[in-house]
C-alpha cells in the first residue's frame, strides 16, 4: 500500500522509497537552428561577415568553429617575358605519301608560274635596254659576209619571246612531274627506313 505525502508530494514506489519527479526539461540554446543573440558594446568592432556566435548549433555545418571558412589565395600569373621555355621531344615515325604528293604538287607548280613569269620579266627588260639588239648587229657583223655584214647569224631566231616563251613552259611542266613524283617517292623511302631507326627526332620548344 502506498502512502502520499501531503506535503512533499513525494510518492512511494513498490519498494517504499520516495521518488522524486524530474525536472521540467529547459530548452536547448539555439534550438530551432537559430543562434543565441550576440550583444556588442557602443564603439567596439562587429564580427567578420560569415561568422557564427558562439553557442549556436552551426545549421548545415555541424559542430564546425564559429570562424568563417578562408579560401585558399589564386596563385599569382607569372611575369611576361620570364624567359622560361618548354621543351619536347617528339618523332615523326610516318608521313603519309597521298599528303606529301598533293603538297609537293602544289609547290612544284607555283614554282613553275614563278619560273614562267620571271623569264617574261627578265626577257622583256633586256629587250628594253637593247641588249638582243646590240648582241645581234656584233654577230651579225664577225659571221657576215664583206662589209656590210649581210647573211649573218640572227639572234632573234633563238632568243625570240616566242621561242624563250616556249622553252620555259616546257622547263616547268617537267619541274612539276619531277618534284611530285620524287617527293612521293621520298615518303614511301621515308617511311620504310622510320620502321628501322625510329624516325626523325625533333625537339619543339614553346615560350611562356
Amino acid at each position: 500500500m502506498s502512502a502520499v505525502g501531503s506535503t512533499g508530494g513525494y510518492s512511494g514506489g513498490a519498494s517504499g522509497k520516495p521518488t522524486v519527479p524530474a525536472p521540467p526539461a529547459q530548452p536547448a540554446p539555439g534550438a530551432g537552428g537559430y543562434s543565441q543573440p550576440t550583444t556588442y558594446t557602443k564603439g567596439e568592432p562587429a564580427s567578420a561577415r560569415g561568422n557564427r556566435a558562439p553557442g549556436g548549433s552551426g545549421g548545415s555545418g555541424g559542430g564546425q568553429s564559429g570562424q568563417a571558412a578562408r579560401r585558399p589565395a589564386a596563385a599569382a600569373p607569372a611575369p611576361a617575358g620570364s624567359g622560361r621555355v618548354r621543351k619536347a621531344r617528339l618523332r615523326v615515325l610516318k608521313a603519309d605519301p597521298w599528303s606529301v604528293m598533293k603538297v609537293s604538287f602544289l609547290l612544284s607548280l607555283a614554282l613553275g608560274i614563278i619560273m614562267i613569269v620571271a623569264a617574261i620579266v627578265l626577257w622583256t627588260t633586256l629587250d628594253t635596254l637593247g641588249v638582243f639588239d646590240s648582241i645581234g648587229k656584233t654577230l651579225k657583223e664577225v659571221t657576215g659576209s664583206g662589209s656590210t655584214g649581210t647573211g649573218g647569224v640572227n639572234i632573234m631566231d633563238y632568243v625570240g619571246f616566242g621561242q624563250v616563251l616556249t622553252w620555259t613552259v616546257l622547263i616547268a611542266v617537267i619541274d612539276v612531274v619531277l618534284l611530285t613524283a620524287l617527293s612521293t617517292l621520298a615518303a614511301f623511302i621515308y617511311n620504310s627506313a622510320a620502321g628501322f631507326t625510329g624516325g626523325v627526332e625533333l625537339t619543339l620548344a614553346e615560350e611562356e
